[in-house]
């Protein structure tokens, strides 16, 4: 019988704990290790996992009897953090956005390609049954042609005070384009505001355009009544809108569209056809996506298989993320991204 892998986690706030409930839960796993500079934290972690080691130091958690190591600590602090896990041979797991540039992404990846470890992005929306469904329906061609996506991720804060809310939101939403739509934008806009605090973007617009002619809006915010997490993709045959917040239905898919006849002999002639079809919701077997996420980490680590939410694709999002933030400084202005 195999051996349980062995996690040590750094960073025991709030995405930490989800994640040290989640390992702890999983019998493939052993949760041995949690590191936190908070000691209120450190006191919370030993009091719901007593069988593992809680310190203050990351280093301790990068001892010989660690296998694997998930980093949840602030995105400033990724890419050393995750330098120095894989030095000491240990797989990663690496929470969103991998690294806060794209320096900090390749050195990452370079250091899991030394090292001959597993390296893995918390992407954890690619492990969404609904996601996946959407993924599915694409790839299938049921949704036609894809116009455009619009993406929506707003609330009241949480406020980072060392990344803009680009930074802290859309990794989500690039991660779902990427994933379900699979294509890789040419270019992109940003615009945004910083009316909290001075500096860092509260509230963001931003824009991908694609070679073959589809469009991707996000809007995200800290800076909002009400909690959305909305993706539409509208294609030439349906239409789908997957809500992350709904009890029940998150995704939702309609058959609905435009039809255009024939060109006409003149202009009076020339009508719309409006397809108003069905609209159904698919019934998907629901596990926590975070579960299959640590689930699938441990499989990758063990069989040398090569992850869902790797490093290159890690990297894809923090590309796009500094290329937004150089439109940002720039007012808009569109920046070119290479593949």
């Amino acid at each position: 019988m195999t051996a349980p892998l062995r996690i040590g986690i750094v960073g025991c706030g709030y995405w930490g704990a989800k994640l040290a409930r989640n390992f702890h839960a999983l019998p493939e796993a052993r949760l041995a290790a949690l590191a936190d500079l908070d000691p209120d934290r450190r006191a919370h972690m030993t009091r719901h996992y007593p069988d593992a080691r809680v310190v203050a130091d990351h280093r301790q958690v990068l001892q010989p009897d660690i296998d694997a190591v998930v980093i949840a600590t602030p995105p400033v602090s990724h890419a050393e953090l995750a330098r120095q896990a894989l030095g000491e041979g240990k797989h990663v797991l690496v929470e969103k956005p991998m690294a806060t540039s794209l320096a900090g992404a390749d050195a990452i990846i370079a250091a899991a390609a030394r090292a001959g470890r597993t390296l893995m992005v918390g992407h954890t929306f690619e492990y969404n049954p609904a996601v996946e469904k959407l993924r599915a329906l694409v790839a299938d061609g049921e949704l036609g042609r894809i116009f455009y996506v619009h993406a929506t991720r707003v609330n009241l804060g949480i406020f980072q005070p060392d990344i803009n809310v680009l930074w802290d939101l859309a990794p989500h939403d690039l991660s779902i384009l990427r994933f379900a739509i699979g294509l890789s934008p040419a270019g992109v806009r940003a615009h945004g505001r910083d009316y909290v605090q001075p500096g860092i973007h509260d509230v963001a617009w931003l824009t991908l355009d694609y070679a073959d002619g589809t469009a991707a809006h996000i809007h995200v915010s800290w800076l909002d009544p009400c909690k959305i997490r909305r993706v539409t993709v509208v294609g030439d045959r349906r239409m789908v809108v997957y809500d992350d917040v709904a009890p029940l239905d998150k995704l939702t898919i309609y058959d609905r569209g435009v039809e255009v006849p024939p060109m006409a002999e003149g202009f009076g002639e020339f009508q719309l056809s409006y397809r108003y079809g069905d609209v159904h919701s698919p019934r998907l077997e629901w596990v926590e996506p975070l579960r299959r996420q640590c689930a699938h980490f441990v499989a990758c680590a063990r069989t040398g298989a090569a992850p869902r939410s790797g490093g290159a694709q890690g990297r894809q999002v923090v590309a796009i993320l500094e290329a937004a933030d150089r439109s940002l400084a720039a007012d808009g202005r569109r920046v070119t991204l290479d593949g």
